[in-house]
């Protein structure tokens, strides 16, 4: 190990402290608290953050091995001493950046055997050592190429982020097994192969992670986006296949932030594998502005596809990509849980009958306004289709999520959820229809991509997708249906835009088209604010009215209403960062009515099928006025399900198949089994300022909670969620407002 102290009081530092030095606080999670000091001033500063971070008011200050190469080894161990290397894996950054941020390869690609066995016996030793007897552990080395030195970084006698990479990879169920019994490495009870088996996993293709952190036109300052000591991602993506520059290249087009190839800090083995520019030479000082950067459109065998390829042409003149299944018992034994990739090398292009195979699109990486509600949806519309029958096909990339579990679904392609690749999976399986109203936006960006290609789509969403998403015609719609509205105009310039708002008058609202979770979505008051750089409504905004969730089962002609959720904040601030409540206290018989009546006319006129959400707003005056509509599944179908016991999205899965509201035996209205609430989460102890509530969607999870009462269940997840709120027993909109609302 490096040279290390543990501190408890900034008094115990002296000169014998490390310095530059890694302050680690303990008990913390992602690097919390923690960071590098390379001078004394700056270790003071850094300890004194990590002792606050601490829940023990404990630090490990460790000698710095900035620069060094970080390697992970995912590993079992049983209560009898059996160990066996899940998986070794390859931080392409050096150490000085987190693991959860770095590029990540599997398994390792540049140490010599020798130095890999040393790691091996390592990572052995520590997990005997700690006591590791009924599950997984990750053991963190860096290693020194120039003299071959060797350290444990940090041992986690758990599963840890590197278990699901590790898992997907190989697919050996680290998890699976970690709950089985203390002899769980020799155990056949939860393995997926058909004879007793303790097979080392092997992985005869290569497996990249690529995180994706925010940079300066993400929701945090660009300043925050830095890599460091501290876990800032907002995004995970794999890519799997045949040869490290094909995988490199499916995790960089999974991450959905462009194709741009990034700069990698990668040791120089790698740099001559990697493709060309894509990696750097090791160095703490930036690149030179001239560093040459180029599109990754010009590698389709190396499995990158050409974005400018609009109408198939290249598409069409490049061989087929066959699958390779992800062999769980390293070929030694059958396996019966086989998932796939794609690849141009060796793969199986024979396609399958697809008369009974439905194919669910994934929600692909994790990230703010897109989160692990829409993976909820993918999931159990998995299950749902299975229970009815069908061959469910699952196409994620995420590593992190229930949706690329090698059970979850009949069968799974670990692959972008990209226009190319969904062709490519649809040609071998030609599937009876493609979901892609449960994933969120990622699926949606590709809808009219695969129908112009000859892709049955289930439910038919685009003309449903196409009226809400274009705030421009989803404004004539609600005029023409006679629906109330804020007063609106379309803008694609910024002339035009403050044109518009003068008619209007400030404070607005500009909405980009074709966005999920709020997207550089802003209220601005004054011209000066005003600025717009693609398509966008511009409409009135609503001072201090009350904001309803709407989720609604559809069959395209009439919409059955399956929770009504009020929103703690004002308008303004995005429904995912808002807390929210149901019943809602001011949803009086009559609002609940006219709500029915609204979601029936734009049903009957978008023809939306399945899933729908709607926005609506209660100004003082009483009058419901319509937001926004949503044909998709949308992030509060978890909480609506959970709160009703009603199961949305099998229920969804139906009306995509044809049937009709009639006939699912719905009730008349949907009861929610006692008072609920739920409250948003804010990587605020990251990123200063995250928590500032606002039109653009900030927050990365949420709490539920249950109580006999409304106030009961929003006192509950405020404790859940960590914090309280003034004037400490509900938000001041559902105070003010319940009065003004009209009751019948």
């Amino acid at each position: 190990m490096p040279r290390s102290v543990v501190i408890t009081s900034l008094d115990e530092v002296d000169e014998t402290t490390p310095c530059p030095a890694v302050v680690r606080p303990a008990f913390t999670l992602g690097g919390k608290g923690g960071g590098l000091a390379r001078t004394r001033p700056e270790l003071m500063d850094q300890i004194a953050k990590g002792l606050a971070a601490s829940p023990i008011h404990q630090v490990l200050v460790e000698q710095s091995v900035e620069g060094w190469q970080e390697f992970e080894l995912e590993v079992m161990s049983d209560a009898a001493g059996n160990c066996v290397v899940v998986c070794s894996i390859e931080n392409l950054d050096p150490m000085g950046v987190h693991t959860g941020d770095s590029w990540t390869v599997a398994p390792q690609q540049t140490l010599p055997d020798p130095d890999y066995q040393r790691l091996r016996d390592g990572a052995f030793a520590t997990a005997r050592t700690v006591g590791v007897a009924t599950g997984g552990a990750n053991v963190q080395f860096a290693f020194d190429p120039r003299t071959g030195d060797i350290v444990v970084i940090e041992m986690n006698p758990r599963v840890s982020r590197s278990s699901a990479l590790a898992s997907k990879a190989t697919g050996f169920p680290i998890a699976k097994l970690a709950r089985c019994s203390p002899s769980a490495t020799r155990s056949t009870s939860c393995r997926t192969t058909s004879r007793a088996s303790r097979p080392r996993p092997s992985s005869r293709r290569s497996t990249t992670s690529r995180s994706r952190r925010p940079g300066s036109t993400s929701r945090v300052p660009a300043r925050e986006g830095r890599a460091g000591h501290r876990d800032a991602r907002r995004r995970r993506a794999l890519g799997l296949g045949r040869t490290f520059p094909e995988a490199f290249f499916k995790a960089l087009e999974g991450k959905e932030d462009g194709k741009e190839i990034p700069e990698i800090d990668a040791p120089p083995v790698l740099r001559q594998r990697a493709p060309r520019r894509c990696a750097r030479p090791r160095s703490r000082s930036p690149p030179p502005a001239t560093w040459p950067r180029r599109s990754a459109t010009a590698c389709p065998t190396r499995g990158s596809p050409d974005p400018r390829d609009r109408r198939g042409r290249v598409r069409r003149r490049r061989p087929r990509p066959g699958r390779l299944a992800v062999d769980s018992c390293a070929a030694e034994f059958e396996a019966r849980t086989p998932y796939f990739y794609l690849s141009y090398e060796d793969g199986d292009s024979e396609e399958v009958d697809g008369s009974n195979t439905v194919v669910i699109l994934g929600s692909g990486p994790n990230r703010i306004g897109q989160g692990i509600e829409f993976d909820y949806c993918c999931v159990h519309a998995a299950m749902s289709f299975r229970a009815l029958g069908y061959q469910a096909v699952m196409v994620n990339s995420n590593p992190e999520t229930v949706s690329t579990d090698y059970d979850t679904s009949n069968r799974l392609y670990l692959e972008p959820v990209t226009l190319e690749r969904v062709l490519d999976v649809c040609a071998i399986e030609n599937p009876i229809g493609v979901v892609v109203t449960l994933g969120g936006q990622t699926p949606l960006k590709i809808a009219h991509g695969l129908a112009e290609a000859g892709v049955p789509l289930l439910g038919d969403p685009l003309g449903a997708i196409d009226a809400a998403e274009d705030r421009g015609k989803f404004g004539e719609i609600l005029a023409e249906l006679g629906i109330a509205h804020p007063r609106w105009g379309v803008a694609d310039t910024r002339e035009q835009a403050l044109a518009v708002a003068q008619e209007i008058g400030y404070p607005v609202l500009v909405r980009p088209h074709y966005v999920l979770g709020g997207r550089r979505m802003r209220v601005v008051r004054s011209p000066e604010e005003l600025e717009i750089h693609e398509p966008s409504l511009v409409d009135e905004y609503l001072e201090s009215a009350l904001e309803l969730d709407v989720d609604v089962l559809c069959d395209g002609r009439r919409a059955w209403v399956a929770g009504i959720l009020e929103h703690v904040e004002h308008a303004g601030v995005h429904s995912g960062d808002s807390a929210c409540v149901f019943p809602g206290p001011s949803v009086s018989p009559a609002i609940e009515q006219r709500v029915r009546e609204i979601a029936d006319a734009l049903v009957g006129r978008i023809g939306a099928r399945g899933l729908m959400n709607l926005q609506l707003a209660i100004g003082r005056g009483g009058e419901l006025q319509v937001i926004e509509a949503n044909p998709r599944a949308s992030r509060t179908v978890p909480f609506i399900a959970k709160a009703t016991g009603i199961h949305l999205v099998d229920l969804a899965c139906r009306l995509l198949l044809g049937a009709t509201l009639d006939e699912l035996g719905l009730p008349e209205r949907a009861e929610p089994t006692r008072a609920w609430a739920k409250e948003a989460i804010f990587p605020d102890d990251r990123f200063p300022g995250a928590a500032d509530r606002s039109a653009e969607m900030k927050s990365t999870g949420e709490v539920m909670g249950g109580g006999d009462t409304v106030l009961e269940a929003y006192a509950r997840v405020l404790r859940a969620a960590g914090r309280g709120r003034a004037p400490g027993v509900i938000g001041p909109s559902l105070q003010e407002l319940a009065r003004a609302v009209p009751h019948a």
